[in-house]
C-alpha cells in the first residue's frame, strides 16, 4: 500500500525491523564504501550483537515470535555477518535469511575507497556539485539517491509479511523517506546509526 506525500512516495508495508550493518574500518576512516565488500570490524560485531539482543527483547515484549518474520539482507559480507550475529542472538538458524541485490548499498562508482577531503582535492567541482544536490548527484560510474530509491521501492512493494532486514546506511535513508514521505532533498542527510534498530510498526518509525 502507498500514498503520495509532499516528498517521497509513502509506502506502508507490514511490521519491519531494519538494522544497518555494524561498523567497518572504512566507516571509521570516513571512506566512501558503497558496494565495496568491506567486512565489519570488532566494534561492528559488538554493535550487531547489541542490536540482536535489543530486537529479541523487543519481540518478546511485543509478543512476536521470530518464526513469524521474514529475514532479508544485502548480499555484501558486512550485512551477511551482521545478520548472522542477529540471528544467533534470536536463537535461530544463522543462515535462514534471503539475500536480495536490491538491498545493496548505493554505489559511489569511481569514488569508492576515497574520503571526501581526498575527492575534494582531486575533483573540487564535482564534490561541490554533490554538496549542492546530494539527492540527484550521480558520482562518476555511480548512483544517485534518486536511483537508489527506485530500486528500494521496487523491493519494498513486494513485502507482504512482517520482516527483519539488514542493509546499509543509504538504504536506511531512502527507506525512511519511503515510509514517512520525507522531502527528497532531506533524505541524504538522515541519520543512519549502526547501534540501533529501526522499527516500523505499520504506522510510524522509532529506534530501539
Amino acid at each position: 500500500m502507498s500514498e503520495q506525500a509532499n516528498g517521497a512516495t509513502r509506502l506502508k508495508p507490514p511490521f519491519m525491523a531494519f538494522i544497518r550493518h555494524g561498523q567497518t574500518d572504512w566507516n571509521a576512516e570516513g571512506r566512501m564504501q558503497g558496494q565495496q565488500d568491506i567486512p565489519i570490524n570488532d566494534i561492528g560485531r559488538s554493535q550487531a550483537q547489541r542490536n540482536g539482543e535489543a530486537l529479541r527483547a523487543y519481540l518478546e515484549a511485543s509478543g512476536r515470535d521470530h518464526s513469524e518474520l521474514e529475514f532479508f539482507a544485502s548480499p555484501l559480507s558486512r550485512t551477511v555477518e551482521t545478520m548472522r550475529i542477529v540471528c544467533r542472538a534470536l536463537e535461530r538458524d544463522e543462515d535462514a535469511f534471503g539475500r536480495d541485490d536490491r538491498l545493496r548499498e548505493i554505489t559511489f562508482g569511481a569514488w569508492e575507497g576515497f574520503t571526501i577531503p581526498e575527492l575534494a582535492a582531486k575533483a573540487p567541482e564535482l564534490t561541490a556539485a554533490r554538496k549542492a544536490d546530494k539527492w540527484g548527484f550521480v558520482p562518476p560510474e555511480g548512483e544517485s539517491y534518486r536511483m537508489l530509491m527506485t530500486r528500494v521501492e521496487a523491493w519494498l512493494v513486494t513485502l507482504d509479511r512482517p520482516s527483519v532486514v539488514v542493509s546499509h546506511g543509504g538504504v536506511m535513508r531512502v527507506l525512511r523517506g519511503c515510509l514517512l514521505g520525507v522531502p527528497k532533498p532531506e533524505i541524504p542527510s538522515l541519520d543512519t546509526p549502526q547501534d540501533k534498530v529501526l522499527i516500523w510498526d505499520g504506522a510510524d518509525l522509532s529506534f530501539i
